[in-house]
C-alpha cells in the first residue's frame, strides 16, 4: 500500500492475531488434567488445533454441513478428555469453555485504540457469535463491528466470510484493509479484492516468498504507526 492510498476500514482477524489462542487453550488443559507436563500439554494442544482444522476443511470442502465454533470445541474437548481418562461432563464443558478466554496479544488492546481513533474497526472470525462475544469481553477487544463466520455458514477462507465485512462497511472491497497473523487468511481477502497486513505472532501462519501483502508489521504498535504515516 503506497503512501497517501486511501483505506475506509480496516478488518481484523480475531484467533491468534489478537488473542493467544494456543496460551488460553493451555491453560484450560491445566485445569482438566492437573499436572500437566509440557510435552503433554503441546500434545494434547495440537490434538485439539488439528481436529479444529480439519473439521473446519470438511465443511470447506462440503463434506459436513456447517457447524458452529462452539460445536467444533465441544467436539475437541470431548476427544481431548477421552485421550486423558477424563470423563465428567462438567469438565468437559469447562474445556471447551477455554476456547472464549483467549488473552490478548502485549500490543493488541493499545493498537486497536490507536487505530481506531482514525478508522472504524471491523471484527471478522471463524469464531460464533457466542464465542466472538466472549473472546472480546474476556479480552477487552474494541470494535466497531464484530463479524462472525456463523453469518455465511462457513469458514474463511471462504469469499462469502470477507464479503460480510465488505457489505457491512458500505464500500468497496479495495476501501478494506484486512489485518492477520495468517498467510492463508490474507490469501482469501486478496482473493475478493481487498488489501491485505500481515502481523507478526509466534502462532501465526507466515508469509511466503510468493505473497505480496500491502502492509508487514511487526505488531499493532508498528501497524498503527504505518497506518499514520500513510
Amino acid at each position: 500500500m503506497t503512501k497517501g492510498a486511501e483505506i475506509d476500514a480496516v478488518v481484523f482477524d480475531v484467533l491468534g492475531t489478537l488473542v493467544d489462542e494456543p496460551a488460553g487453550l493451555r491453560a484450560g488443559l491445566r485445569a482438566l488434567a492437573p499436572p500437566l507436563d509440557p510435552p503433554e500439554a503441546e500434545r494434547l494442544l495440537s490434538l485439539w488445533q488439528r481436529h479444529i482444522e480439519r473439521e473446519q476443511r470438511r465443511v470447506l470442502d462440503g463434506t459436513r454441513p456447517y457447524v458452529t465454533s462452539d460445536v467444533l470445541d465441544l467436539e475437541a474437548a470431548r476427544l481431548v478428555a477421552a485421550d486423558t481418562g477424563v470423563v465428567d461432563p462438567a469438565a468437559v464443558t469447562a474445556l471447551a469453555l477455554s476456547a472464549r478466554k483467549l488473552p490478548p496479544w502485549p500490543d493488541t488492546v493499545a493498537g486497536l485504540a490507536r487505530i481506531a481513533e482514525r478508522f472504524p474497526l471491523i471484527g471478522l472470525s471463524n469464531a460464533s457469535r457466542t464465542v466472538l462475544l466472549g473472546l472480546n469481553a474476556h479480552a477487552g477487544l474494541r470494535w466497531h463491528q464484530a463479524l462472525s463466520a456463523e453469518d455465511a455458514r462457513t469458514y474463511k477462507p471462504h469469499p462469502a466470510v470477507y464479503q460480510l465485512a465488505v457489505t457491512v462497511s458500505g464500500h468497496p472491497p479495495e476501501r478494506l484493509l484486512m489485518v492477520a497473523a495468517h498467510a492463508w487468511d490474507l490469501r482469501g481477502a486478496q482473493r475478493l479484492g481487498l488489501r491485505t497486513a500481515y502481523v507478526a505472532r509466534p502462532v501465526g501462519d507466515p508469509p511466503t516468498a510468493t505473497d505480496a501483502f500491502d502492509l508487514y508489521a511487526e505488531d499493532l504498535t508498528d501497524l498503527a504507526d504505518q497506518l499514520g504515516d500513510a
